[in-house]
């Protein structure tokens, strides 16, 4: 006998961000699984049809703040598991894709009470340690916002399979969204446990089967959020955790001639190449992937004369270097105008000098360390050769040191040409450039703001005058998916700002909506009619009537 009630997802609400305050119960709580996971190391494994494989080619887990200290080591897939993982989510696709829709839901909502309560520091010390985040910005990520995704998108979903077409009298129609052919490949960032919870969760919830690549240097997180799926009673095949190097682990399944879809967030380098490389073969797939990426961004800061400089130096010390400048919607180049620019500077440059930078499991820490050796390199690279530019200023920060983890100083860079590298490249880190402009070419430096960078994520306007408000949100129209007037470029919502970004930032749909969830299905239109025509003709067949001839 089958469930004939009418469901319906309440309407979620955000949850609610723990502080981590002196004598708080979730401080000594966090703090005791810092120690817990310090003092242990764990074996990852492949999961592969809900086992756990191991196969002895192992990769470390380290501290990017310690590189010396091991959390633990993981199992590295290759094509052989790679084509396991695949066969699994299809022998998994049917059962899953016809269960109910608010079966799947269900799935979600439990992981998301079990990642709120039983599991909350255990994967935020992951995030901390695995990822050298702070307690809060471990929070707000791995905490509060997959649970939003895990709460918001039953709820979107709803919103989605209620989308249905009208009918006239006698006829009705309906709508079907199917989960699409194949499965579909989730490729996961190092910067948020969120993230890599919501890209093979999303496409599962719409009832697709993944195939999921995390992150090399944040394994740890992944594997707990795939603990916490099976809990909740995810269905083995469902999602298929293959750690990995990119090169290894991707190429396999994306040539697939199976692949239905891939989900990606990551560098605009790789995102354009995994595209190359599916085009340029199209014709072999089942049918056409569905490719949704959010990539890369150079995002602004822009300041107009009459900003409250005091807002503008707390959001961007905020934007710039909460968590080292490694989010996507980092503040990266900001445009100041001369006339209130030495006022602004000493702030800044007053402010920038009291963060603090160290281990993350001192609370005291306002930033931790870059991933990993490679990130350090590319972003030292840049500091260097700002070092050595006739045309750019070093005025705070440039240091840095990877003796024992991957610090790098936040760093301010004034730039006189508006167009140098490091206002038109991505850096990554915590490195700030801003050019001063002249307080009368507002208007042309908007003009050169939206010209400057390939990118089009995040921006923001600091103004008090709407005029100049206005002429910014006009002008920047399609610099930044998402905009913020008199805020830092950073800290986007699940519901409240749905998060991305076009031009070389990707596809714009919108994780944290139902945009997003319109991608992963593939929908089939009904039509019911209750009395059909019993034969071919139309009524202007019929024949004219002649008169009749007067006799």
């Amino acid at each position: 006998m089958m469930f004939n009630g009418i469901f319906h997802i309440t309407q979620p609400v955000n949850e609610p961000c723990l502080q981590y305050v002196p004598g708080s119960p979730e401080r000594a709580e966090l703090k005791a699984k810092l120690n817990e996971m310090l003092s242990q190391q764990v074996d990852v494994p492949m999961i592969i049809n809900g086992e756990e494989v191991r196969n002895g080619k192992i990769g470390d887990m380290r501290c990017p703040h310690n590189h010396q200290h091991v959390l633990g080591r993981y199992h590295q897939a290759n094509a052989l598991f790679v084509d396991k993982a695949i066969d699994a989510a299809q022998q998994a696709k049917r059962q899953w894709g016809e269960m109910p829709w608010e079966s799947r839901a269900v799935v979600l909502l439990k992981a998301a009470e079990l990642l709120a309560g039983k599991y909350r520091q255990t994967v935020n010390a992951a995030t901390m340690l695995n990822m050298s985040k702070t307690p809060h910005e471990a929070e707000i990520d791995s905490a509060c916002e997959l649970i939003d995704f895990w709460r918001f998108n039953p709820h979107f979903m709803e919103e989605v399979y209620g989308d249905q077409p009208m009918s006239t009298h006698g006829v009705l129609n309906y709508m079907e969204h199917r989960p699409l052919d194949g499965f579909v490949l989730a490729l996961t960032p190092f910067n948020f446990t969120s993230i890599a919870g919501n890209l093979p969760t999303a496409p599962a919830l719409m009832g697709n089967t993944v195939v999921w690549k995390p992150a090399s240097a944040a394994v740890l997180p992944a594997y707990y959020i795939m603990k916490i799926l099976q809990e909740a009673g995810m269905p083995p095949g469902v999602i298929n955790m293959v750690p990995g190097p990119g090169p290894i682990v991707g190429p396999p399944a994306r040539d697939d001639v199976r692949l239905g879809g891939i989900h990606f967030t990551g560098s605009t380098y790789a995102f354009s190449t995994t595209w190359l490389a599916v085009g340029s073969d199209i014709r072999k797939y089942v049918s056409y992937p569905r490719i949704v990426g959010e990539t890369g961004g150079k995002n602004f800061i822009f300041v107009h004369v009459s900003a409250d400089i005091e807002a503008v130096v707390a959001a961007t010390v905020r934007g710039a270097f909460e968590y080292q400048g490694q989010k996507c919607s980092a503040a990266s180049r900001m445009y100041v105008p001369d006339s209130i620019w030495p006022t602004l500077k000493d702030r800044m440059l007053e402010e920038t000098r009291n963060v603090k930078m160290g281990d993350v499991t001192d609370f005291g820490n306002f930033i931790g360390a870059v991933i990993d050796k490679k990130a350090f390199d590319t972003i030292t690279g840049y500091i260097e050769y700002a070092r050595t530019s006739p045309d750019m200023d070093i005025i705070i920060g440039g240091g840095y040191d990877d003796s024992t983890g991957y610090f790098i100083e936040p760093t301010v860079v004034v730039s006189k040409d508006p167009k140098s590298k490091l206002m038109v490249e991505e850096i990554f880190g915590p490195v700030l450039t801003i050019y001063v402009y002249p307080e009368g070419e507002y208007d042309q430096t908007l003009e050169l703001c939206d010209r400057t960078s390939p990118y089009a994520l995040t921006g923001s306007i600091f103004a008090l005058d709407r005029g100049a408000v206005v002429r910014a949100m006009n002008a920047l129209r399609h610099a930044a998916g998402n905009f913020y007037i008199n805020d830092k470029p950073t800290g986007a919502v699940v519901s409240q700002q749905p998060f991305g970004g076009s031009r070389a930032s990707g596809t714009n749909d919108k994780a944290g909506s139902w945009l997003n969830l319109e991608r992963w299905v593939s929908p089939r239109a009904i039509k019911e009619t209750f009395l059909p025509a019993r034969n071919f003709r139309y009524p202007y067949m019929q024949e004219e009537h002649q008169p009749e001839q007067p006799g």
